[in-house]
């Protein structure tokens, strides 16, 4: 089988007859040179801004730049990989080179999904895509069903979380080639595990951004994001750009789904938003397998996730429930600054609302910003929301980078993620989390001189609107040791605590697909109902067509006695009593409808 291959409306692309069309659009620039493997070729203006030059002859990893009028060379915004860094040549690729091994895959329902979410450059000591692949089988056993990798369009420097990319087509060259990545999806899939990207398509990156240069028209003028300046989505070449990426990315890389990143930051004036237009020509497009769409959006709003008749999302699928994440960190740790605020009253009865009716916050007014937040969420299904109790982003953006485990402890954060696991919302591990990694992820880049002064000063002054640690130190975000510091330490799970602690993920995750996964086909919304909450104690239900799923948890000082929970203990822990002792956990189903 070979590899599938997306023709781009920018960036080199190989044509029927072996010749390959470059293709630029700079309005910012009189004329514009191609340099291809050293040989200067002068690039055709063809109107409205586009440069195009059709070369023969040209061998698959050939070296091009493109050089404007006053010399400068820049690399292609499309290209579809570098040879090095961001700044330097890109190379030409025939992604039908690749032959893929695995030519049976159709994908997973997305109501099985377990999302494990990992960041390539430290999942691994290599830090690359063929050493992941060697952790395969690691996870297959583990029991999730989904990898969602964090951004790979290539960015400035090596190290960097991949939120800066400014080549949004190219895998990250440190992380290895397209098929290398290419190789990653395939192994995967060989083991039964679906993969996702997150990409960005709200802002690019300080580094190696040339568009503004190529084309000012490219961003709105007025109009600024918390990392620059505004998309101008509404402009049809820009739009172009950044509405093939998605198809791309899924359609040459065999991807099953994707992440959009801080989508709140994507304004469109169009009459079709692009978010839109996006998801609709990937579903009209891409029908040999389910294609499973998540978005990360702090306005709490539902109208991308609507359901069709058969319970089918013709839109996007699910949206990460940050509400849920925060109620659990304030419930568990009591830290109540910053977006914690809205938190801080009555964590219980809004860590509640969360399970059964997917937002905390539905248009009340928040305490932080003093605005109305959110819309009403309850006639979601479940799993509409992506849950988790941590990831990339919570750890993060703390100063020392502590993950659950470090500020919860063992105990009280196990009794969480058995938590997180058997809610019918689709849940996230971030990695390491299965073992009780507690190495940091902190926050890391790769820039030098002015950049990296002005990141590393920005760093310290912006961390304590996130982190609550005042008065500490940050660690430099531009420091080898910061990046090595977030490494997996895979001698943990090799460790009698890590053992137990991966025995008892395993556990939860086999449990929840023999129990939980059969309820969530076929599950509505409306379904949840909160049983009882008190201090440090939660204890909610869902009831659904094949039956009724409760479960109650206690992390207070307090045992508490348990309000009626209808059926079989499914799962106990540490064991199943009439009343629920601190740091314990009971779930209980009751098949068919039961009252």
């Amino acid at each position: 089988m070979e590899s599938k291959s997306f023709v781009k409306s920018w960036g080199a692309e190989y044509q029927a007859d072996g010749s390959v069309r470059f293709r630029l659009w700079a309005t910012g620039q009189k004329t514009v040179t191609l340099r291809l493997s050293g040989e200067e070729k002068a690039m055709n203006p063809i109107g409205d801004g586009w440069f195009e030059r059709q070369v023969s002859g040209v061998a698959p990893g050939a070296e091009y730049h493109f050089v404007l009028a006053d010399g400068m060379t820049v690399p292609d915004p499309a290209s579809r990989a570098q040879k090095a860094d961001v700044n330097g040549p890109s190379l030409v690729i025939d992604p039908t080179r690749y032959q893929w091994r695995n030519t049976k895959w159709q994908g997973r329902p997305w109501s099985d999904t377990v999302v494990y979410e990992m960041h390539i450059g430290t999942f691994t000591p290599e830090g690359t895509f063929q050493a992941a692949i060697k952790k395969l089988p690691y996870l297959a056993e583990l029991g999730v069903t989904m990898l969602e990798v964090l951004p790979v369009s290539q960015f400035g420097g090596q190290r960097g979380w991949g939120y800066d990319g400014v080549l949004l087509y190219a895998p990250h060259a440190a992380y290895g080639t397209p098929d290398d990545f290419k190789a990653f999806v395939d192994a995967a899939h060989d083991h039964g595990l679906s993969v996702v990207l997150d990409i960005v398509l709200n802002h690019f990156g300080p580094e190696g951004n040339y568009l503004p240069l190529l084309s000012p028209d490219f961003f709105h003028k007025e109009r600024m994001t918390p990392w620059g300046a505004g998309i101008a989505y509404d402009v049809e070449a820009t739009r172009s750009y950044i509405a093939e990426a998605p198809l791309y990315w899924l359609q040459e890389f065999n991807l099953d789904g994707l992440r959009f990143d801080a989508i709140d930051q994507i304004e469109d004036s169009s009459d079709r938003h692009i978010l839109i237009e996006i998801a609709e020509r990937i579903r009209a497009e891409i029908t040999d397998r389910p294609i499973h769409l998540t978005t990360e959006d702090n306005r709490n709003v539902i109208f991308l996730h609507p359901r069709d008749e058969n319970g089918n999302a013709p839109l996007f699928t699910g949206e990460w429930n940050d509400d849920f994440h925060n109620a659990v960190h304030v419930f568990a740790t009591g830290e109540t600054h910053a977006y914690y605020q809205d938190f801080a009253s009555a964590p219980e009865k809004l860590l509640a609302r969360t399970l059964t009716e997917g937002f905390a916050w539905q248009g009340e007014v928040s305490p932080q910003t003093g605005k109305p937040q959110g819309v009403k969420s309850s006639g979601q299904p479940p799993v509409a929301f992506v849950d988790f109790i941590q990831n990339h982003d919570q750890i993060g953006n703390r100063a020392q980078g502590d993950r659950l485990i470090t500020l919860a402890g063992s105990a009280r954060t196990k009794v969480l993620l058995a938590m997180l696991l058997f809610s019918p919302h689709i849940p996230l591990l971030f990695m390491g989390e299965e073992y009780g990694e507690t190495n940091p992820f902190l926050f890391f880049t790769d820039f030098h001189g002015d950049l990296a002064k002005a990141v590393r000063e920005g760093r310290a002054k912006e961390f304590a609107g996130h982190a609550g640690h005042e008065g500490e130190s940050v660690p430099d975000p531009n420091a080898p040791e910061t990046f090595n510091r977030s490494k997996l330490d895979w001698n943990k799970p090799e460790s009698e605590e890590g053992k137990a602690w991966l025995a008892f993920t395993r556990e939860l995750l086999a449990l929840r697909q023999q129990h939980v996964v059969p309820l969530l086909a076929t599950a509505g919304g409306n379904a949840g109902s909160v049983l009882k909450t008190a201090t440090g104690f939660v204890a909610v239900s869902w009831r659904f067509p094949q039956g009724t799923l409760s479960m109650a948890i206690n992390i207070g000082e307090n045992a508490q006695p348990l309000p009626e929970l209808p059926g079989e203990t499914i799962f106990a822990w540490p064991q199943a009593s009439a009343e629920l002792p601190q740091n314990a956990i009971i779930v209980r189903l009751a098949s068919g409808d039961a009252s």
